[in-house]
């Protein structure tokens, strides 16, 4: 029999692989779905309550039953954030109203000349900027910025980061991977001083800040200089235990980070069972040992947050010491050891090629 595991807390959702904008780090949009095949608002009823549900895609704006979806989810959980180009304007603003709690965070690469470059759609820069700028007029208050970080945008990183401040809107930040969900295998940071350095000042400005918040995020940043470093993870990777995804067909996966060259494999499909039987299945067991084992290293929020807060202590610590250090003008010390909390030693093991 397999292992009974608790209900998980995070949720990722990924409405659709239709999606408006070019990007250069993502080709979603060269593997649309077809929109009779996506997941509707029904086939998520199944799922247990979670502290966090995050809507995704290709860009969730496409999807015309989109607060149908928003809805249900809302039936699971107090706090949903949407991720989208901000393409589709007068439908975020539209969402916003009938849900004023709702999350959105807008990808937004770099400045105007810079973003429209790796997004691939001239105007994309304003189009997000005034959506959020709107946003902000109508008192939504989870808005903000999420910024992927590749070869040529890790400077503009610091000037959305500024620009976010000004505003006083959230922040995230990601660098590129490989993976199915990207449906890219070439991604590699190929000048990884220059991004490294950049990402050293973004967290020199975090810690510098009176909100905790930004000091957590700054623990999460230094996550991604260990990832193009090419370094194990901090922490272990844990997907398919406290997190998932559902894929707009409905199978539901550890993480978004798997590549078929090293390993991908669904825990079942929501057409075929309800969640929580999914969940405690033997194949989800089998899953999560090869999670367990899994060779990569990313260091993606989806699988990032859950095990921060699950061995916060480390992280705490880190932010502890180097607020302080921060305070006297210090730089911030660099983990570049894995944290011991009993992961096998094989996650993350970059010897081994895939």
């Amino acid at each position: 029999m397999s292992k009974t595991y608790n209900s998980p807390t995070d949720a990722s959702i990924i409405l659709t692989y239709r999606c408006p904008m070019r990007c250069m780090m993502c080709n979603i949009w060269k593997n649309p779905t077809d929109k009779a095949e996506e997941i509707k608002a029904s086939d998520l009823k199944s799922l247990p309550r979670l502290k966090f549900i995050n809507l995704t895609g290709g860009e969730p704006f496409v999807r015309e039953d989109l607060a149908e979806i928003v809805e249900e989810c809302y039936r699971h959980t107090d706090r949903i954030v949407i991720s989208t180009s901000g393409w589709f304007e007068d439908r975020v603003i539209e969402l916003a109203r009938r849900f004023p709690n709702i999350g959105i965070r807008i990808s937004i690469e770099g400045l105007s000349q810079k973003n429209d470059e790796l997004r691939g759609r001239p105007g994309g820069f304003d189009k997000g900027l005034n959506t959020l700028l709107k946003l902000k007029a109508m008192g939504i208050k989870d808005i903000g910025f999420g910024c992927t970080v590749s070869n040529n945008n890790s400077a503009d990183m610091l000037a959305l980061y500024r620009l976010s401040c000004s505003l006083g809107m959230e922040f995230a930040t990601a660098a590129f991977h490989n993976s199915y969900y990207f449906h890219k295998t070439d991604n590699r940071i190929t000048n990884r001083d220059e991004v490294i350095e950049n990402f050293r000042k973004l967290i020199d400005m975090q810690l510098a800040e009176s909100h905790p918040k930004s000091w957590f995020r700054a623990f999460f940043n230094m996550g991604l200089i260990n990832y193009i470093e090419g370094r194990r993870r901090l922490l272990p990777c844990e997907a398919g235990t406290a997190n998932f995804f559902i894929d707009p067909w409905g199978e539901v996966y550890p993480c978004n980070g798997m590549e078929e060259s090293c390993w991908k494999e669904s825990m079942g499909n929501i057409h075929d069972a309800d969640f929580m039987t999914i969940w405690n299945s033997e194949q989800a067991e089998a899953v999560r040992a090869k999670v367990r084992r899994c060779p990569k290293n990313c260091w993606m929020v989806g699988t990032a947050s859950p095990v921060m807060k699950k061995y916060i202590k480390h992280p705490a610590r880190w932010v502890l010491k180097n607020k302080i250090r921060s305070m006297r003008g210090l730089s911030p010390c660099m983990e570049t050891e894995p944290y011991n909390v009993g992961q096998d030693p094989m996650q993350g093991d970059l010897r081994e090629k895939f």
